[in-house]
């Protein structure tokens, strides 16, 4: 079903929208509040909202942002904005993928396939979400940053999603906006005018290292999800790598590269970066390697499954690590760009 058939379909529904949820939700009187929350998948939007910050704290080290009330309002901007922005673009696509959701195990209790919230509820919900959390972003940290999160939610939606259904390499197009959100901090900090805060080296650095780390997680996933794919009609590398090997070399291959995207930011800002953060991202990129390798070896679902918490352990340490050692360096050394 195309995109113009699914928006018809959600809005010529005769039902007041209220009605549809009194009558399709659960009888527990939290069932509607924690199916939207689930609508926002939150695991990713936690993620996402976090590399933004990211970009944000170590970008405004590095140009100087001042003053306490301007952290404070960047910073509750970033976080409220970016994360609502996020779940909107969630919501949108468990709204576009409804009907093969219900085709599996994985995704088929999710609130449309389960009947807990209807489609066109679920329409509004997530293009609210996503215009209000834009418009935080606008008012607390600029238009940029506000284009960023719009451009993101508007290629994870309407280009990623409808790719995985037709061919393998959708995963590298959703790479893309899973790696954009790491620029919404930087733009709101960096110098310059209309699109130059989209060429700002803190910004292209973190989206390179969001863009890499999606690999080997992303083909754990796939992995171990792959016959739930298959019968949702996804199409993933998986699915057309029957024996495992290809998945596995793009897994080392992409392990291998974390390593030297690591230590990017001791060459993009030498003042918040040092030995600490790059002896951190080698050590957490051998570990994913041992781990891919070990994958490779076996090709079970046990293994991948052991690669995907190892990318989890991997970007939340990795990103502490770089936060923490340009903080110090800031206060204790006075350092800026």
């Amino acid at each position: 079903m195309g995109l113009r058939s699914r928006v018809t379909q959600a809005l010529n529904t005769t039902e007041e929208p209220a009605k549809e949820i009194a009558e399709e939700s659960t009888e527990d009187s939290g069932g509607v509040f924690s199916a939207c929350v689930e609508l926002t998948k939150p695991g990713i939007t936690k993620l996402v909202t976090i590399t933004a910050l990211v970009g944000l704290l170590v970008g405004g080290l590095h140009y100087g942002t001042t003053g306490l009330t301007n952290w404070i309002l960047l910073i509750v901007g970033c976080v409220i904005g970016t994360s609502m922005a996020s779940g909107g673009a969630n919501a949108l696509n468990m709204w576009y993928e409804s009907d093969l959701d219900a085709l599996m195990d994985r995704t088929k209790t999710r609130p449309i396939p389960s009947t807990r919230l209807s489609p066109r509820f679920v329409l509004w919900f997530g293009l609210m979400m996503c215009a209000v959390g834009s418009g935080v972003l606008w008012l607390a940290m600029g238009l940029m940053p506000a284009l960023i999160a719009i451009f993101t939610a508007i290629s994870y939606v309407l280009m990623y999603t409808p790719l995985k259904t037709k061919t393998i390499t959708n995963t590298l197009v959703g790479a893309v906006p899973g790696a954009l959100p790491a620029m919404i901090g930087t733009a709101a900090v960096a110098p310059g005018t209309g699109f130059e805060p989209l060429t700002e080296p803190i910004g292209l650095m973190l989206f390179v290292l969001m863009f890499v780390w999606q690999m080997p997680h992303f083909f754990a996933i796939a992995w171990m999800c792959r016959v739930d794919y298959e019968r949702g009609g996804f199409k993933m590398l998986p699915s057309v790598d029957a024996s495992g090997g290809h998945t596995a070399t793009v897994m080392i291959a992409s392990s291998l590269l974390l390593i030297p995207v690591s230590l990017l930011p001791m060459k993009v800002v030498p003042e918040l970066s040092g030995w600490v953060t790059g002896g951190t991202g080698i050590l957490l990129g051998l570990l994913l390697v041992w781990l891919s390798i070990k994958f490779a070896r076996v090709r079970t679902d046990r293994a991948a499954r052991v690669v995907f918490f190892g990318s989890i352990i991997h970007l939340p340490v990795y990103m502490t690590v770089f936060v923490a050692e340009a903080v110090v360096r800031a206060m204790f050394f006075g350092a800026a760009g």
